[in-house]
Parts: C-alpha cells; sequence; structure tokens
C-alpha cells in the first residue's frame, strides 16, 4: 500500500512540475512575441526566414546569394501601389480586423468543389508568415499565423501592415519589396508606378519566381485586368 501511495504522489509532483514548466514557456513565449511585435511597430524588420531559406537554396544550386531589397517608407510607396495591393490581394483590409471571414468561406467553398484558388489569406495574415514564421505548411504554422495575425492587429496601425507588407513580400528571384521589384521590372522607383505597373507587380505575387511583371503571360495580363478594374470599384481609399 505504501509503494502504491508513493508511486501515485510521485506521478503528481511529475504532473503538476510538468504543468508549471509548461506554463513558465507559454508565459515568455507570450512575453517575447509581443516583445518581437512591438520592435517591428517601430523598426524596420532586416531579413526573414524566407529571404534566408530561398537565399541558401541559391547557394546550394551555384547561384550567387541574392537578397535585393531596399525599404520605403509608407510615404515613399506610390498609392497606385497601396491601392493595387488591397484591390488584388485584400479588398476589405481596412476594414476587417485581420480575417476576412467572408473570403475565407468562399475559399473553402471553391476549395470543396476542386476548384484551384490562392486561399482567403488577408494582408495582415500574409504579413504575419512572411515577417514572424518559417516556410511551410502545416497545422501548427497556421496557428502561429493566427495568433500572430491578431497581435499585429492589435499592435500596429493598418498603414504600418501595408508598409511591411509591401517591403518584405517576395516579388522574384532574390527580389524583396516594391521598390527592387519595380527596379527591376520599370527602371524606377516604388513612388512613380503608375497604375498598371503596379497592377502588374501585384498580379505576379501568387508565384513571383514563374512569372514576371516585365514578361507577362497571358494569365498574369488577365489578373492585371481584374485588379485594375478593382481598384475602379474601390473608389479612393483613405490611409490616414
Amino acid at each position: 500500500m505504501t509503494q502504491i501511495n508513493s508511486n501515485s504522489t510521485n506521478r503528481k509532483y511529475s504532473f503538476k512540475w510538468f504543468l508549471s514548466k509548461l506554463i513558465q514557456l507559454a508565459i515568455w513565449f507570450f512575453a517575447l512575441s509581443v516583445f518581437w511585435v512591438l520592435v517591428y511597430k517601430f523598426i524596420n524588420p532586416p531579413v526573414t526566414f524566407l529571404m534566408v531559406q530561398k537565399g541558401l537554396q541559391r547557394k546550394f544550386d551555384g547561384k550567387p546569394w541574392k537578397i535585393d531589397k531596399t525599404w520605403k517608407n509608407f510615404d515613399e510607396l506610390a498609392y497606385n501601389l497601396k491601392k493595387a495591393a488591397l484591390a488584388g490581394e485584400d479588398a476589405r483590409f481596412m476594414t476587417h480586423h485581420g480575417f476576412d471571414l467572408e473570403a475565407m468561406e468562399k475559399a473553402f467553398e471553391k476549395n470543396q468543389k476542386g476548384k484551384k484558388i490562392r486561399g482567403g489569406s488577408t494582408i495582415t495574415q500574409q504579413t504575419a508568415k512572411n515577417v514572424f514564421l518559417w516556410p511551410g505548411r502545416s497545422y501548427i504554422r497556421k496557428a502561429f499565423e493566427a495568433y500572430f495575425t491578431i497581435l499585429i492587429e492589435l499592435f500596429w496601425s493598418k498603414e504600418r501592415i501595408l508598409e511591411v507588407y509591401l517591403n518584405s513580400i517576395e516579388m522574384g528571384d532574390g527580389i524583396y519589396g516594391a521598390e527592387e521589384a519595380s527596379i527591376a521590372y520599370f527602371n524606377k522607383s516604388a513612388d512613380s508606378l503608375t497604375k498598371g505597373q503596379a497592377a502588374l507587380i501585384i498580379s505576379v505575387l501568387p508565384n513571383p519566381i514563374r512569372w514576371s511583371a516585365s514578361k507577362p503571360t497571358a494569365y498574369v495580363y488577365r489578373r492585371q485586368s481584374l485588379i485594375l478594374r478593382n481598384m475602379r470599384n474601390l473608389g479612393k481609399v483613405e490611409f490616414k
């Protein structure tokens, strides 16, 4: 009987110890993640996991290291580009709180029908996974994406979210952010893009390695037309 009671006590102690450590870990993760998000509210992210992964992949393939990125503040990015991003990626960006439930529902319905879609991710969700998470697909990563999406919407302004998104997203082979994409595709800065040029840059985002804004395919031109139409439907967007 004494032995049984001793084993039961040890199990209870082990469980309490494990639970205590788990709570401590959760508290530390919460504190560090909030701190990380707050830091990036004021400091521009220097590099992302995707940039490093793609850079190493180029080296393994015998190509030179390449991470071309030049940060442009929100006011230095062309209004046409910011509006094209909303028209092509997230039309309800200015009004939702990180998740577009309507877009997610439509994406799910199309997926059930076997149609090829991009998904219902918002600009905030894409910013969360591009800036704070590792590349890949898993339920764990999706959970972290949702968590960081909530933090970003809580602590950042919509302008800051869009600024970070347009400066960190992959827009070509070794090309990250709108400024380098504008230079590579149109030999001009991102502060002077026309509507058509801005729409072309956003058009290639589904697969910026396969498609190029400087050599558009028929599919890219169709996406450009759709984005331009959506830009007209959006009307004037008040960012500030």
